[in-house]
């Protein structure tokens, strides 16, 4: 009878185990190893270079002209933004040569010692002149002068240096770089003289294109 038992709790001790095998083989967790299959891309973004020029107001030159006034100003100024790294030119020319007229009547454009070299102001004897110089940051002061302001009560700025007005274009500023986010100024310094000479009554006018170019 022991026998028997022994026989009978070894046959039920293996159908046991092989019951508990079977049943963790069953409830075990199953541990998987994750695939990966990478994908890159590109984001492009295109920024196109742009430039813009406002504000140039037109200008009446103070003070006019009579036989007891023989010299008189003006100004005006123009706003370029461009995002242009490696920057731009702000040309300027007029539409005529002479540029300052009044139906039959003008004046001569200014006359350098050195053609188209911007010179300090003075116009000879009987002559009658119109010219421009220029200031900001972008001019380059050894060319156009030192200071910021035209002048005063109709006599140019002794620090300025003029030139005549060309039916071409001249660069009065340029950068290397792009313009400030707000833009960068550039100011336009105009003068006329009578030197010992009258210049015919009536209304004169100069037409002036400005043009703002990238690099």
């Amino acid at each position: 009878m022991k026998i028997i038992s022994m026989k009978k709790i070894i046959s039920i001790s293996v159908i046991c185990l092989f019951l508990l095998q079977m049943l963790y083989f069953v409830v075990e967790p199953t541990i998987s190893v994750a695939a990966t299959a990478p994908d890159s891309m590109v984001v492009t973004l295109n920024v196109d270079a742009g430039i813009s020029i406002s504000d140039g107001a037109a200008v009446t030159m103070a003070p006019n002209l009579s036989t007891g006034i023989s010299g008189s100003i003006g100004s005006s100024s123009w706003l370029v933004k461009t995002n242009n790294y490696t920057g731009y030119k702000l040309d300027v020319k007029a539409s005529a040569s002479p540029a300052l007229v009044s139906g039959g009547n003008s004046f001569a454009d200014y006359t350098e010692t050195s053609v188209g070299t911007p010179e300090t102001w003075s116009v000879a004897a009987t002559n009658k002149e119109f010219g421009y110089s220029a200031f900001g940051n972008d001019t380059v002061t050894g060319t156009w002068g030192t200071t910021a302001t035209c002048g005063a009560g109709g006599v140019p700025n002794a620090s300025m240096k003029y030139v005549g007005f060309k039916i071409t274009d001249k660069t009065i500023a340029t950068t290397g770089v792009a313009t400030p986010y707000a833009g960068t100024t550039t100011s336009i310094c105009f003068a006329a003289e009578q030197n010992t000479t009258y210049a015919p009554a009536g209304v004169y006018t100069a037409t002036i294109t400005a043009t703002a170019t990238t690099l």
